[in-house]
This record gives C-alpha cells, sequence and structure tokens, in this order.
C-alpha cells in the first residue's frame, strides 16, 4: 500500500513539474525577445538583451505593447552616426501622452554601440531615458561612456540596408530640430514577432 502510493504521488509530483516547467529554448526567447519596427522605408527587426539591460529591455517593450511608437518618425538623422526615433510626430510635435517614468541606465553592461545596435536616447542627465531610441549607423563606442554612457539594449538582426536608407535621407532644420528628414520617415508600427 505505502509503495503503490509513494509511486503514485512520484508520477503526480512528475507530472505537476512537466506541466509547470519552462520549454526549451524559452528562456533564450524571453532574454532575446524581437521587435519588428515597421516604417514607410521598409522594415527593421531588432533583437533585444534582457539578460544585459534587463529594465530598459522592459520599458520598450511595454511602449511597443501600447502601440506608442505608431505614427511617430525618425525626426534625427546624421549619417555615418544614427537614426534617432520615438518622439515626434510628423508635425513634429513631441508626443507626451502615454510617455512613462525616466529609467535608470544601464550603459555599465557590456554591450558597446556598434553600428546595428539600439540604444536609448536621452537628455544630460544619465538616468532621464524615456520612450525615444536611436540605432547606429556606424560604430560610436564613445558614446559607451560619454556623459554617463548610453544604454545599448539590442541589435538589428534584419533590415539594416532600411537603416542605411533611412540614413541617407536628405535632412534640413526644422522646428527647431536639427537633421530632421525633408519627406518623413514614419514608424507605421511596432510589434513583438518571434524569432
Amino acid at each position: 500500500m505505502i509503495s503503490t502510493t509513494l509511486i503514485c504521488g512520484m508520477i503526480l509530483g512528475l507530472g505537476a513539474c512537466l506541466a509547470f516547467s519552462t520549454p526549451a529554448g524559452a528562456q533564450g526567447a524571453d532574454e532575446n525577445p524581437r521587435v519588428e519596427i515597421d516604417t514607410t522605408e521598409g522594415k527593421i527587426v531588432v533583437e533585444l538583451d534582457a539578460k544585459k539591460a534587463p529594465k530598459t529591455v522592459e520599458n520598450f517593450l511595454k511602449y511597443v505593447d501600447d502601440g506608442f511608437y505608431s505614427n511617430l518618425i525618425f525626426h534625427r538623422v546624421i549619417s555615418g552616426f544614427m537614426i534617432q526615433g520615438g518622439g515626434h510626430d510628423a508635425t513634429l510635435r513631441e508626443k507626451t501622452e502615454g510617455v512613462r517614468a525616466a529609467i535608470p541606465n544601464e550603459s555599465s553592461n557590456g554591450l558597446s554601440n556598434k553600428r546595428g545596435t539600439i540604444a536609448m536616447a536621452r537628455q544630460n542627465n544619465p538616468n532621464s531615458a524615456t520612450c525615444q531610441f536611436y540605432i547606429n549607423h556606424a560604430d560610436n563606442a564613445p558614446l559607451d561612456t560619454y556623459g554617463g554612457g548610453y544604454t545599448v539594449f539590442g541589435k538589428v538582426v534584419e533590415g539594416m540596408d532600411v537603416v542605411d536608407a533611412i540614413a541617407k535621407t536628405p535632412v534640413q532644420d526644422r522646428g527647431g530640430l536639427q537633421n530632421v528628414p525633408v519627406k518623413p520617415i514614419t514608424i507605421t508600427g511596432a510589434k513583438r514577432v518571434k524569432p
């Protein structure tokens, strides 16, 4: 009787463990979620590094999940440097509704501002990043430490040709901003995608 009860208990315990265990590869997917940024120039897919930049990735994904980036533009484009977006619409009005509190800087995470990486834009205060991001068009290692550093939290895995096309677009100074594309480059949507 005891051995039957013990065997039944072990089977039930094993079944519970299997039912609640993490599927193979799921942990890696959680640590490296992907986001597709659809633009009027094409699609850019970024893979995020939640292990090295957990607060930054969580923040970015909340904005993505909320649909925050839809119809915003890349408002600052400097070829050979970076393309920046996520804060202004085509009229250059800064989006304030839905902007959450600033997040802590995670720039000492070992990720570098290399060509094709995505990082958070911010004000002079290193802990002032909210919603705006940029994609490095060139290697920009000085940004890793400049003024407290700029947090890299992922990299482009598809669509670097789109980043290159955006970076080459003609720009002008307009509405108090510099390096604004003459023809607006709009983020038509951003969503999580499977690897």
